[in-house]
């Protein structure tokens, strides 16, 4: 066998102070399976690095960026995890969905088993009702999930609304202004709103409440269309992707990090 650890020892060399890890512990960091399920995926010849097939479990790596094939499927590793969902109606966003398939069966199995353990795989960051559509982030870093979902933060997302009846200025107004909702005295107001069309506007938000939005569209004496008449657009500056279609995912970019805390 060629020794794969001479033959790819510069890989990484440009970053001496990387951390490095053995092949199988980046396997099993990224879910590929138990740690005896990993060693043995590398010891039958599944992995690939750089193009070079790896047979040595213990055979170490710079982790960061290591771009690899696992029974002929390309990865790259990442630490963390932070992925965008472009949710399409009639998904749960559960690991138990009660009535509807979960979001996570969209996402590849390592996607939903990264680090092993009972809290295995992402999360979602915050919930979008079955019948809402569009940008979902998820994530296994619990202190990006925290960041993005308290409402401390004030991150605002952007919803567009189709509402059963036409939306007049005076809806408008009272969405700005705020209106009350039967669990809490305390108004709660929309950051901006804006008539789009008819029937349709554009609202966001900086709190996430349980149904918010249709909750406030009621209270101005409206109502979301049952279907097609929720989607939420945008997370900070970071809008969804128009060529993401419905079902589909993919990872974070730096500056999709950046526009999400913008």
């Amino acid at each position: 066998m060629i020794d794969v650890a001479v033959k790819l020892r510069r890989y990484g060399d440009n970053r001496p102070m990387a951390k490095k890890m053995q092949l199988q512990n980046i396997l099993f960091s990224q879910g590929f399976g138990t740690r005896r399920v990993c060693a043995g995926l590398v010891q039958q010849g599944f992995v690939a690095v750089a193009g070079v097939s790896c047979d040595d479990p213990a055979t170490e790596f710079v982790a960061e960026g290591l771009r690899f094939t696992v029974q002929g499927v390309d990865w790259e590793y990442h630490e963390k995890a932070y992925l965008m969902l472009h949710k399409p109606a009639g998904y749960e966003c559960s690991q138990k969905p009660s009535t509807y398939p979960s979001i996570y069966t969209l996402l590849p199995a390592p996607i939903r088993q990264r680090g092993g353990g009972a809290a295995a795989g992402v999360q979602a960051v915050g919930r979008l009702d079955q019948d809402t559509t569009g940008l979902l982030l998820l994530s296994d870093d619990g202190k990006f999930i925290h960041r993005m979902s308290s409402p401390k933060h004030h991150v605002p997302k952007v919803y567009e609304v189709t509402a059963k009846h036409a939306v007049d200025d005076k809806q408008v107004s009272k969405l700005l202004g705020g209106v009350v909702l039967d669990d809490d005295p305390k108004p709660v107001r929309a950051a901006a709103c804006e008539k789009t069309g008819e029937n349709q506007l554009s609202l966001t938000l900086t709190e996430g409440k349980y149904h918010q939005v249709k909750r406030m569209i009621a209270a101005v004496g409206n109502r979301v269309e049952d279907v097609g008449g929720l989607h939420r657009s945008r997370i900070g500056s970071l809008d969804l992707p128009a060529d993401l279609k419905p079902g589909q995912w993919r990872w974070l970019t730096p500056e999709d990090l950046v526009s999400i805390s913008a």
